[in-house]
């Protein structure tokens, strides 16, 4: 069950739209500023902080669930379309398929790649724009972990260093330049709105994990991939390998992209460097490139689990080869 305590802002340590982090007499937090409005500092606030208490992956940051301060607070919203519905705090965002009701029911084609981790979006677009300057990347966030895109940091800087053109936030997901009730729409909106020439679609950061085969959400990519097949579109799957993880199951090629490939109906492209491609029957071979140069080259520091490129070189490898494979189908 959850747990609020009763706190004080003693700092505002940054902020930008959406978001603000601060410093409280209860601990490090983060305020949504679209769902619970701004705060300042010697405000009393409410923390949740049950994350924390439990000792989970959110970085050691309670989040405010209301500022004290005030009796009342209001942003109006664009539309008709609740996220987080039937919570405290659900949201009116609206849904740009209230704009766009007659689009085409196909991507025709529209190369989309599949992450399973939020680390894998960030290799697979720098990747991207490295090999495909002029091409138009859209990012498609799912629900599947964290459901404000304003939390992501990586996408923060792929947005400032102009990797990444726009996002789409799909299901609870919010906070996307364009907002979508499906992973379906949301690809559709990518491709005949927003102009796509590739998408990368995964969840934000926080994958849940329990370490059974079904019991994480990184299973996700499997509907993904056969809702990208379906809409006439080419799925390649991101593949999660280590050379490094502690934990056997995701060592060389992970369990959850073995699970992934089983569970999905359709036939995704699974692009892979030479020494990685033989422990799996679908892999195609693709060749990678250097992954570390070309993060250096646009000043960004991408680790996964805390390892980057040369901690874990298989990871940035196989997340290369994916980028590699969709670069080659952009027209």
């Amino acid at each position: 069950m959850p747990r609020f305590v009763t706190s004080t802002v003693t700092e505002v340590l940054g902020s930008r739209p959406g978001l603000q982090r601060v410093a409280t007499s209860a601990g490090r937090a983060y305020v949504l500023t679209d769902l619970v409005g701004p705060v300042g500092e010697g405000d009393r606030v409410v923390l949740n902080t049950t994350a924390v208490d439990l000792g989970l992956g959110t970085g050691g940051w309670h989040v405010v669930h209301w500022n004290l301060a005030r009796d009342e607070w209001s942003q109006p919203g664009p539309g008709h379309i609740m996220k987080l519905r039937y919570t405290s705090l659900q949201v009116d965002t609206g849904a740009a398929e209230e704009q766009h009701p007659d689009l085409p029911e196909s991507i025709g084609g529209l190369p989309v790649v599949a992450c399973s981790l939020h680390s894998q979006v960030g290799v697979v677009a720098t990747v991207l724009r490295s090999l495909r300057p002029a091409a138009r990347i859209v990012y498609v966030m799912t629900d599947g972990a964290a459901l404000p895109l304003v939390l992501s940091d990586l996408m923060f800087d792929l947005r400032q260093r102009g990797i990444v053109d726009a996002t789409v936030t799909a299901g609870h997901a919010f906070g996307g330049d364009l907002e979508a009730v499906t992973v379906a729409s949301a690809l559709v909106l990518a491709r005949h709105v927003l102009s796509a020439d590739v998408v990368v679609a995964g969840m934000g950061p926080g994958v849940v994990g329990t370490g059974s085969t079904l019991g994480t959400t990184a299973i996700e990519v499997a509907g993904i991939l056969d809702t990208i097949a379906a809409l006439g579109g080419l799925g390649v799957l991101c593949a999660r390998a280590s050379s490094a993880d502690p934990r056997e199951r995701h060592r060389g090629i992970s369990h959850h992209t073995r699970t992934t490939l089983h569970l999905a109906r359709s036939e995704p492209v699974v692009a892979l460097p030479a020494d990685l491609a033989g422990q799996m029957d679908e892999a195609r071979v693709v060749a990678t490139p250097d992954v570390a140069r070309l993060l250096a080259r646009h000043d960004l520091t991408i680790t996964s689990m805390g390892r980057g490129p040369t901690d874990d070189p298989a990871f940035f490898a196989a997340a290369g080869a994916a980028a590699a494979a969709a670069a080659d189908q952009i027209t």
